[in-house]
């Protein structure tokens, strides 16, 4: 059975690319990141990974999908296939397929936090409450003191997912990209304006809207040159783009053979750095620092944005009034509602595009078997969220692969398919002229930059390997309850490293029964 699936225009297409990039890291953990990375001066070394990393990365996986879908490939591990013939490359290209379930698995619990707070935000749940008993809530929901509604939110938000996908491309992916980016821009501006325009004294703020946007693009030049800056923007970069996924290169399989794909790159990624830049720095931190003031606020941020997006935001808000309070609230949640199914709907493609090409399964039982997979997987998030399990998923699936697989795809394209054929494959087509420097940078620039991206961060992946956080604690820690937890948070965190290693393994002896599949049926029709 072939697979027919194809965009229905190219605004269509270009919105669910930048929906693709455009997550929750735009508004949680970009303005956290630029605090703790030198406020204006992390934008240095994040625009130079986004030119040399980010641009050149977009080019290759966009040409390497259009190049695949030449073949009617759908999915890395056959797409990486075409581009050279040794057999590992379809192993390397599992990577494509293992990241998006594994990153689907915890992202949509998360997601489904969004849809659980516009519920809230609606029926006021807020309302009157103290900051420390809104951050409680926060605690009690993941930590799962009511299951009844957190399974239910993660499971709907599941179904949801997984209807869509069912819908197809144009049906189902393209039409949520062609409602969702223009509202989630639209709550975004309102949530912006408010933030900027807020005066000290209004609503009880002890400091203007521009007071935290000042504080956050003020440049502190003394941290430009240290290496963990630079490797918190690229890591961004990764985070922002969805590069080192697998899901660019499956959307772009459905992109006809002359097509555009230059110009459509760069506008999703200039349309992803827009609401990531601007958007992003200009909602959390303006209305934190207008509430609670610079000191708490960096505090705050050294446990990322997730406690300032759930914990605090929805309390701040209540200062607003009652009718502000509740359109705020479902701006907020959302907008980040939209930037979450924008991307977790382009996780299931590549999924689907895999099954569908080699086993001929219809476009239906394709999305009901990612949405099946994704909440086996999942519940373990769910319900050891607190054992640190949705972390682990988090730092093996949504960090260290993305940097592997993308540092050996653009070995592949540059230096194995041959970067003569890849710029080519980059400029048919295209309604823009690529700048030839890009083919200095894509053959030398950007592999060194991943190579080094990857070989910083092993200290770090050996540190996460031995437990040397939870053991730390451990040694610590006095009270026989607290190691007794920690201990359990270990064994947690083993089996959940266990599930992924045979998620991989599973989807490799998939792509192996496939291409025996494909080498019988050659036989057989030649």
């Amino acid at each position: 059975m072939s697979n027919k699936e194809a965009w229905g225009s190219r605004i269509g297409l270009i919105l669910a690319m930048a929906g693709n990039a455009v997550g929750l890291g735009n508004f949680l953990r970009f303005p956290v990141q630029a605090i703790q990375n030198g406020g204006g001066a992390f934008m240095i070394p994040y625009l130079v990974c986004f030119l040399l990393m980010g641009i050149p990365l977009l080019w290759v996986e966009w040409s390497m999908g259009r190049f695949g879908g030449k073949f009617g490939h759908h999915s890395t591990p056959f797409i990486l296939d075409t581009m050279d013939k040794r057999k590992f490359w379809k192993y390397i290209g599992v990577f494509g397929i293992f990241t998006n379930i594994a990153v689907a698995a915890y992202y949509c619990y998360l997601e489904s936090w969004t849809l659980s707070y516009v519920y809230h935000s609606v029926i006021r749940t807020f309302s009157g409450q103290t900051q420390d008993q809104v951050a409680g809530f926060f605690g009690s929901y993941v930590g799962l003191e009511s299951p009844v509604e957190p399974i239910f939110f993660w499971i709907l938000c599941l179904v949801l997912n997984t209807w869509i996908l069912s819908r197809g491309l144009s049906g189902g992916v393209e039409k949520v990209a062609k409602i969702g980016m223009p509202l989630l821009i639209i709550f975004g501006l309102f949530l912006a304006f408010m933030a900027i325009t807020m005066k000290a004294g209004d609503h009880g703020a002890i400091n203007a809207g521009t007071v935290g946007l000042n504080f956050l693009w003020t440049p502190d030049f003394s941290t430009i040159w240290t290496p963990k800056v630079w490797l918190a923007a690229a890591g961004q970069i990764f985070f922002t783009l969805s590069v080192g996924m697998g899901s660019i290169q499956c959307y772009a399989s459905y992109v006809k053979s002359k097509d555009d794909i230059a110009l459509n790159a760069m506008s999703a990624g200039w349309m992803n750095e827009f609401v990531e830049v601007v958007l992003g720095s200009a909602i959390i931190i303006p209305i934190a620092v207008g509430y609670l003031g610079i000191e708490n606020v960096v505090e705050m941020t050294k446990n990322g944005g997730l406690g300032l997006g759930f914990k605090t935001l929805p309390y701040l808000f209540e200062q607003w009034g009652p009718m502000l309070a509740v359109i705020s609230g479902v701006a907020w949640f959302g907008l980040l509602f939209f930037a979450g199914i924008t991307s977790s709907l382009a996780m299931g493609t590549p999924v689907m595009g895999f099954l569908q090409d080699e086993f001929g399964w219809k476009r239906e039982k394709s999305a009901w078997t990612f949405g099946g997979v994704v909440l086996l997987l999942g519940l373990p998030t769910v319900l050891f969220f607190n054992y640190g399990v949705f972390d682990e998923y988090d730092y093996w699936a949504g960090t260290v692969s993305l940097v592997v697989f993308a540092l050996l795809e653009i070995i592949l394209f540059s230096w194995v398919f041959g970067i003569n054929k890849g710029w080519k494959e980059i400029t048919d087509g295209a309604d823009i002229k690529v700048p030839s420097i890009f083919k200095f940078i894509i053959k030398y620039i950007t592999p060194l930059l991943l190579g080094w991206v990857f070989i910083a961060s092993l200290p770090n992946i050996w540190s996460k390997i031995t437990h040397d956080a939870i053991k730390k604690q451990i040694l610590a820690a006095t009270d026989p309850v607290v190691i007794e937890q920690l201990h359990t948070q270990m064994l947690y965190v083993n089996i959940s490293r266990i599930g992924l290693i045979l998620v991989w393994v599973g989807i490799a002896y998939l792509v192996y029964v496939a291409y025996k599949k494909r080498m019988k049926e050659k036989r057989f029709t030649s």
